[in-house]
């Protein structure tokens, strides 16, 4: 019989033997029976690695119960991280949903006043506000000079700034803090 072969028929008959007394030590320390199967696996993957080191006849099972001790305190100090990643994650997403909900009624008013406004003047203030495009790069993407699209971004925001009440957000595609638009300027 060659070595390998007689390693795992050692440990089948180790498996057979303590399979159902390192489960249950498992099942009675868990509170989930999947706990149990993962502490009881973990612990045989143990005693493959260190088959030489398993003592024999009556030495076994308490071996066998200390691995699966150690195995348990770390699937514990694990569980205590996730468990602790998971509050911080949780705290974590209640502050960014409460940052996120005032941007998104931002959002909605200001995708509210826009859809009043002309085709060409809602284009414009995308491109700027959503797109954080600057007038040159508008211009760029209409196919238009700058001369034409600075005076048409700047009338588009004192329309807008009209049907909102207040100043517009700043560019970019979630806006954070409403940006001076500058003076109202008569429509030309």
């Amino acid at each position: 019989m060659s070595e390998s072969t007689a390693r795992e028929e050692t440990f089948r008959r180790l498996y057979a033997e303590h399979f159902d007394a390192v489960l249950g030590f498992a099942l009675r320390r868990c509170d989930r029976p999947e706990d149990a199967g993962d502490v009881t696996a973990d612990t045989f993957v143990v005693a493959w690695r260190r088959l030489r080191h398993v003592p024999e006849g009556d030495g076994t099972r308490p071996w066998l119960y200390g691995v699966a001790r150690r195995v348990l305190a770390n699937h514990r100090r694990g569980e205590g991280r996730r468990a602790a990643l998971g509050d911080r994650l949780r705290h974590q997403l209640r502050e960014a949903m409460a940052d996120i909900s005032e941007e998104v009624v931002q959002r909605a008013d200001v995708s509210d006043a826009m859809s009043r406004l002309s085709a060409r003047d809602e284009e414009v203030l995308q491109l700027h506000l959503w797109e954080g495009l600057e007038s040159r790069e508008i211009a760029e993407v209409l196919g238009l000079p700058g001369a034409v699209v600075r005076p048409r971004l700047s009338r588009a925001k004192v329309r807008l700034r009209d049907l909102l009440g207040n100043d517009p957000p700043g560019p970019g595609h979630l806006p954070s803090e409403p940006t001076a638009i500058g003076p109202k300027e008569g429509n030309r």
